[in-house]
């Protein structure tokens, strides 16, 4: 039975501690600073505040014109877009002539100008790669259930096998291991579960002190999100975009699941988690993470990645405010990952 107990010990010991040097090395601070608007707002907000800060600024640029019920429109298609998310915006625009603008926002979010934004900063350390926080999840999932599973077996150990009765019963001998094991999993769950860095939320917020006050719709909706809208009517229009629900996924006839299932996975990359979550994409404004008003916050529309479950992360898809990195919510037409772009990164959306 010690010899037993030994084990266990070294087991889980192994087990917490490479878990621990996991999620360690996947949010390494390499430093690092935020290069221009669009990753601020990334950062932020994830792949849904870089698209509204886009049309905020195509907006007051006279570009493109947003009225009820939801619909856009260009105004001065002789114009080129500034950047490369604008384009990526006329872009969906000349390709969807019906102009409904929670249809706009989630394209583009799926486009690969917004989701390499993602792939940007995570490669400079200032955001955990989707499969990163995936791993991640996983090594505390498994150590966290290996955990309680060790210690059932302990207790009943204790309890069929015959023992001295003057000895130490089975299960205290492994408990304080076992229960520290339980308790950094959560811990680690937690930790896991902000797609942005140390560097990034400290790269963002010194971007967002140094440029929050500059008065364009472009900053004001990058750095403050929705509420910063400047535009009464468009601040109305991209609230109502957010809260859109996403439809039904829909299958043609001759599709296979599979093919289906593996579209997705390849869709998906930068909008992740659930609505509410950080990292997720869609939701009702409010909460954590979720909804139209979220910040720097909890790292994270990696965030995680779509295929975990829903965004922010990344990754996440419309946002603002302070508090939280999240993504609002849009709706696409077709499956519910939808197809994007030819390099197969693009952004689902979730359900508020």
């Amino acid at each position: 039975m010690n010899l037993l107990a030994l084990i266990i010990w070294a087991a889980v010991l192994v087990a917490l501690g490479m878990t621990i040097a996991r999620l360690r090395a996947a949010r390494a601070d390499h430093g690092g600073s935020v290069h221009d608007l669009a990753e601020a707002a990334f950062l932020l907000g994830g792949p849904p505040r870089v698209v509204d800060t886009t049309l905020a600024a195509l907006h007051s640029e006279g570009l493109i014109g947003v009225g009820g019920p939801g619909l856009v429109v260009v105004l001065r298609p002789d114009l080129r877009a500034r950047d490369h998310v604008g384009r990526a915006v006329m872009e969906q625009l000349a390709a969807a002539p019906s102009g409904a603008l929670h249809e706009l926002r989630l394209a583009v979010m799926r486009s690969p100008a917004v989701q390499e934004i993602g792939d940007a900063l995570a490669a400079r350390g200032l955001m955990v790669a989707p499969e990163a926080r995936r791993a991640g999840k996983r090594a505390c999932l498994a150590l966290g259930l290996g955990s309680f599973a060790l210690l059932v077996v302990s207790i009943a150990l204790s309890v069929g096998v015959a023992r001295d009765p003057f000895e130490v019963p089975f299960v205290f001998k492994v408990v304080p291991v076992l229960f520290a094991g339980m308790v950094v999993a959560l811990v680690c769950g937690a930790y896991n579960a902000g797609r942005t860095t140390l560097a990034g939320r400290r790269a963002a917020a010194e971007y967002r002190a140094a440029h929050v006050y500059f008065p364009d719709a472009a900053h004001q909706v990058g750095l403050r999100g929705l509420r910063g809208v400047p535009d009464t009517e468009l601040r109305t229009q991209l609230i109502a975009a957010a809260r859109m629900p996403r439809p039904a996924p829909t299958h043609s006839a001759g599709s296979s699941t599979a093919g289906t299932d593996a579209l997705t996975l390849a869709a998906l990359h930068w909008c992740a988690g659930t609505p509410g979550s950080p990292g997720g994409c869609g939701g009702a404004p409010g909460g954590t993470g979720g909804g139209v008003d979220s910040g720097v916050g909890s790292g994270g529309c990696s965030a995680s990645a779509c295929s975990s479950g829903g965004g922010g992360g990344g990754s996440g898809c419309g946002s603002s405010g302070g508090g939280g990195s999240s993504c609002g919510s849009s709706s696409g037409g077709g499956s519910s990952c939808g197809s994007s772009s030819s390099s197969g990164s693009s952004c689902g959306s979730s359900s508020g």
